[in-house]
């Protein structure tokens, strides 16, 4: 799992990217527990990418938003884009015995949209709408099924450590299991925010998601919306902790790769489908995005 650090300026969390590896998928499994840091603390941060965190037995404490949580068994933490994770000391997770589980919406199939829109249209990823809010939504595994989600857990860290034949498809049934237990856990949960999502954020992603292939700006968004190009980028970069136009960029960016990766069509041809009429400036974003052209990206994953 590689990530990268932007801190947008000094009254802001810092938010970490999910940085694609070629020929690797998107999805990462660690073990929680007591893990000391030279400083002394983990700083505030968020992800734009999701998470869980299970835990099977009492101990330590996880702070999200404002809230300081003290850990009771069965536990677990869904982590939605741009949830603030709150500053942690170095003991906060001593005597904690759980897991980590961090994914992209590219895990779950290639008709997933690799956007913020994705959160608001798979089924399985309902609970996630939250993103954003004050801190991460807190369920409770049943006594009688923790073993269980511990047992799939190490099933899928085991997959991802040792890549056997199959490990791919094993890891993606891993997870869709995974959510699937989570959305029933959230049942509840997930009815109050069908009632109240973010209708804003919802238009938002719905503009990006029916126009990317052709050029659009932020103006153009704002206009679509009807709100100011100002207010538009302080509110998705305060609810997702990205701009409108890093969301375009990567909804972009997920199609170029399905098209590299199914097709023999031309990187032009390619660049042009996803809004970039200009070739090269195409190859110098995917680039800075993948850190190799899309002829390498093509050869390493085709």
């Amino acid at each position: 799992m590689r990530t990268r650090r932007t801190a947008p300026n000094a009254d802001e969390p810092a938010t970490y990217t999910w940085q694609p590896v070629p020929g690797e998928l998107s999805v990462a499994a660690m073990r929680l527990g007591h893990d000391p840091v030279a400083d002394g603390s983990y700083e505030a941060h968020s992800h734009d990418f999701p998470g869980l965190a299970y835990f099977w037995a009492d101990g330590g404490v996880v702070r999200t938003g404002k809230h300081v949580r003290h850990v009771e068994a069965g536990d677990l933490f869904v982590i939605a884009p741009g949830d603030v994770m709150g500053q942690a000391h170095c003991d906060d997770l001593a005597g904690a015995q759980g897991w980590g589980v961090f994914f992209t919406a590219d895990a779950l199939g290639p008709e997933t949209p690799g956007a913020h829109l994705a959160w608001r249209t798979h089924p399985l990823l309902f609970p996630f709408v939250h993103g954003g809010a004050t801190s991460a939504l807190r369920l409770k595994v049943p006594a009688e099924q923790r073993d269980e989600w511990t047992a799939r857990i190490e099933a899928l860290s085991d997959e991802l450590a040792h890549r056997r034949e199959g490990y791919r498809e094993a890891v993606s049934a891993h997870l869709v299991l995974l959510l699937v237990g989570v959305s029933r856990l959230a049942a509840d949960v997930v009815g109050d925010l069908r009632e109240n999502a973010e209708p804003l954020l919802a238009e938002v992603f719905e503009v990006i998601e029916h126009r990317y292939p052709e050029p659009l700006s932020l103006r153009e968004v704002a206009a679509a919306v009807s709100i100011s190009p100002g207010h538009l980028t302080s509110t998705v970069r305060r609810r997702t902790g990205r701009t409108v136009q890093e969301w375009i960029t990567e909804r972009r960016m997920v199609q170029a790769r399905r098209l590299l990766a199914v097709t023999e069509l031309p990187v032009s041809d390619i660049g042009r489908q996803v809004g970039f009429p200009d070739a090269g400036y195409f190859a110098r974003t995917f680039g800075k995005v993948h850190k190799m052209s899309p002829t390498q990206w093509r050869r390493v994953n085709g």
